[in-house]
């Protein structure tokens, strides 16, 4: 069962289509998940379709048409992947995700950061937000750190705690700047987990931050 979700805040800027494609993306796999969110993210949708019919129409000038038309033949931003790539064990992932991944976790580039995480950075075309894979090993720990920014976190396999609570497959959790912890992975097994950030992380124990410099975002 998916205990924690997007704020009403983020539902809604997803509803109303304002949310940066990095976030919308996290919050939209989240949906897949969650039941609850869903049925909000519809009655969201139908209360600005409602709002948007009030309006009094705008002109446009004749150009707009042009450009609608001759932006037809771009290509997709995201694509889908080819069904034989994608039928096993990661059918179970959000279809946004397997649109940006184009196979499996084993297929992607992870790099190494502590013996416990890797990280595999994915593109979205956000160029203000980083669009990432972590995974932490069965039992592995994160050294504590804080973000700089802001962090929105999904798990899509098996989980972890990082004492102000316990995450499983389908959870969200979005952190402030302001917060620190550091996540623990669940024992028995490794957990992935999607996450979002507008800023590296910056770890805060003495034993790792000489690695901060090499954190770099990595946006787009």
């Amino acid at each position: 069962m998916v205990m924690h979700h997007p704020s009403v805040d983020f539902l809604t800027a997803h509803a109303a289509g304002i949310l940066p494609v990095a976030q919308s993306a996290c919050v939209s796999a989240h949906l897949t998940y969650c039941e609850k969110c869903r049925r909000s993210n519809a009655q969201l949708q139908a209360i600005g379709g409602v709002f948007f019919e009030q309006l009094a129409p705008t002109p446009v000038s004749e150009s707009v048409l042009d450009n609608v038309l001759a932006r037809l033949d771009e290509p997709e931003p995201l694509h889908f992947a080819d069904t034989a790539s994608v039928a096993r064990a990661e059918d179970s992932l959000p279809g946004v995700l397997r649109r940006i991944i184009n196979g499996d976790f084993s297929q992607l580039v992870w790099k190494k950061v502590t013996r416990s995480l890797s990280i595999s950075h994915l593109n979205t075309g956000d160029t203000h937000y980083e669009f990432a894979l972590y995974r932490i090993g069965a039992g592995g720990r994160i050294p504590e750190h804080d973000h700089g920014g802001s962090e929105m976190t999904l798990v899509l396999e098996g989980g972890f705690s990082d004492g102000q609570g316990t995450y499983h497959p389908g959870d969200f959790v979005y952190r402030k700047n302001t917060d620190i912890h550091a996540p623990v992975a669940i024992d028995g097994e490794d957990c992935i987990c999607l996450a979002v950030l507008d800023a590296p992380l910056k770890f805060t124990g003495w034993q790792y931050r000489w690695m901060n410099p090499f954190l770099q975002l990595r946006a787009g």
